[in-house]
């Protein structure tokens, strides 16, 4: 996690949240060699994506704590990551927004394709004309309602 500046298309979020080139957010990341090492002997693709969601979904509460004691937590909008592993965010409180760089989302696309390939049997043009990189955000409103426990 670290705080990044967003330099985007400006987006609105389910929850009404605009996010504006230059908003800060805390940029988060997947932990890829652990993520590795969880999934690569699961033969099921509906179980890999379990596994994703549900190590997700437990760092999300950790999130919420780390952004509630920022010290510029009041500046920080909401969250942002980047994937091609979107499916069931929306469960969890993310949006999914296209990136609107080509060149960006081919960049992306190159970084994050050996993640991909890992998370599905077999790996097919039909499987990657459908995911392709996605801008995946969460207010800190939403992070905060979802996942602060002791409110």
């Amino acid at each position: 996690m670290r705080l990044t500046r967003y330099k985007g298309k400006e987006s609105m979020l389910s929850d009404g949240t605009i996010i504006q080139r230059n908003d800060i957010l805390v940029k988060i990341h997947l932990h890829n060699a652990l993520l590795i090492k969880n999934v690569r002997n699961i033969k099921s693709d509906v179980r890999k994506a379990m596994v994703i969601h549900q190590s997700v979904e437990k760092s999300l509460p950790q999130l919420a704590e780390y952004v509630k004691n920022h010290s510029n937590f009041s500046e920080i909008k909401g969250v942002i990551g980047i994937t091609m592993l979107n499916r069931g965010s929306s469960k969890l409180g993310f949006d999914s927004v296209e990136i609107s760089s080509l060149l960006y989302k081919s960049f992306k696309y190159s970084a994050l394709l050996p993640i991909y390939w890992l998370s599905v049997r077999s790996l097919s043009i039909h499987h990657l004309k459908k995911h392709s990189p996605c801008y995946l955000f969460m207010s800190k409103e939403t992070l905060l309602n979802k996942y602060i426990h002791n409110k």
